[in-house]
């Protein structure tokens, strides 16, 4: 029998989530804990945006092979070996995050590595999917397209590390621009999306990557701080909050975001795919990692006695990474939602805006009082739409199981 290269997933085969890009993945939850730890270590608004941009720089990257290990079969033939490439050099630029917007001292230049594995990921990208469709012309002419948006992207990113501060940041958002414009303007026309099933289980997974950061912010903001029963206390009501993020999730909007693309068809599934995954699912994950930053400071004052006191409250950045990537969390569901059914998630969004308004009185309460307190939102949240639409989401579970 001949080695698949580069074969197709077919459109009556059902394809799943290979072991290889689980194990692609690896990198990603690596990365994420950088993206985290360079906010934690420059808490300022610049620092937060850098953060950010760094979250849309990979998130790019993450997205590119996950529509690539839907289109074709990447866990056969040399699929496999470009998997593997993309990997390493996927890991270079994780590496290379703290180092990314300012050079430490001594060794190579970092930003411009980071830039140059940043290209490298991406143009791998491109050759394989390039000769995955070769026999494809629709295909071919959409990632030309992508290619055109690509170059000047990488450019602006070369440039910016010559620059620092806010023109740095600046250049990186409208090098991000450029690229997230290009493919969004270039229409769904020629994308293939033979199996949503698979292309759904990805960005599941990896937003139970981003919830798992949530929880790893918990054990690295205790680090070898002695426990207490303040700490305990705090540490369950992070573990209530993150469980809240993952059921407000998957309990129905995962559900619902599946079957609306499993039975969309032609440019309307990858229409649906293209704004409810690439895009609406950024802020999602960019709220989840703002939360983990904000958890992560909040242990640090409740366990660290030595430098805060018990009742010292949260405030500044922290609180606002807290309690705003919280609230972007609930306005992407709802925009989900809104895209998927064509109405908003109401009390979602008034959760959101209550939060925010609430926030400058939250930074006069002690941060463990703060996370019962995001942490009884959520719970509440979940409990409300349990009851209020109670018969609609066993109907939801009962169609989509």
């Amino acid at each position: 029998m001949p080695t698949r290269r580069l074969h197709l997933v077919s459109a009556d085969e059902d394809h799943r989530v290979s072991t290889i890009e689980l194990f692609f993945d690896l990198v990603f939850v690596y990365a994420i804990t950088q993206t985290t730890q360079l906010m934690a270590d420059h808490l300022s608004p610049i620092g937060v945006g850098q953060g950010l941009a760094m979250l849309a720089v990979l998130w790019w990257c993450w997205c590119s092979y996950a529509w690539l290990g839907t289109t074709i079969h990447v866990d056969h033939g040399i699929a496999r070996l470009a998997m593997f490439g993309a990997m390493a050099v996927m890991f270079l630029v994780s590496l290379t995050i703290p180092e990314a917007f300012v050079d430490f001292s001594g060794g190579l230049y970092a930003p411009v590595l980071f830039v140059v594995c940043y290209a490298l990921v991406r143009l791998l990208h491109l050759v394989a999917y390039l000769g995955a469709a070769k026999h494809d012309p629709a295909l071919k002419r959409v990632l030309l397209k992508m290619f055109v948006g690509l170059l000047p992207s990488v450019v602006l990113l070369g440039i910016s590390t010559a620059l620092s501060g806010p023109w740095q940041l600046g250049l990186w958002v409208v090098a991000l621009l450029a690229d997230y414009l290009n493919v969004y303007l270039s229409g769904p026309e020629g994308w293939r999306l033979n199996s949503p099933a698979h292309f759904a289980e990805r960005f599941g997974l990896i937003v139970i990557i981003a919830l798992g950061e949530s929880i790893v912010a918990i054990g690295i903001g205790i680090g070898s701080l002695p426990m207490s029963w303040l700490v305990v206390g705090a540490a369950v009501c992070g573990l209530a909050l993150a469980a809240g993020m993952w059921w407000t999730y998957f309990d129905v909007v995962a559900r619902v975001s599946e079957h609306r693309l499993t039975q969309a068809t032609g440019t309307e599934r990858t229409k649906l795919a293209t704004d409810s995954y690439t895009f609406l699912h950024l802020p999602l994950i960019a709220g989840i990692v703002l939360v983990a930053l904000g958890l992560k400071k909040s242990f640090l004052y409740i366990a660290d006695t030595e430098h805060h006191t018990p009742g010292e409250a949260l405030h500044g950045v922290p609180i606002w990474a807290l309690t705003g990537g919280l609230a972007l969390y609930l306005v992407a569901l709802s925009a989900l939602r809104k895209r998927n059914l064509g109405s908003w998630n109401v009390q979602r969004l008034a959760a959101g805006i209550l939060l925010l308004a609430a926030t400058p009185l939250l930074e006069h309460v002690p941060a463990a009082v703060l996370l019962l307190v995001v942490a009884g939102l959520v719970l509440g949240l979940i409990g409300f739409e349990r009851l209020r639409f109670a018969e609609w989401r066993r109907q939801v579970h009962t169609e989509h199981s």
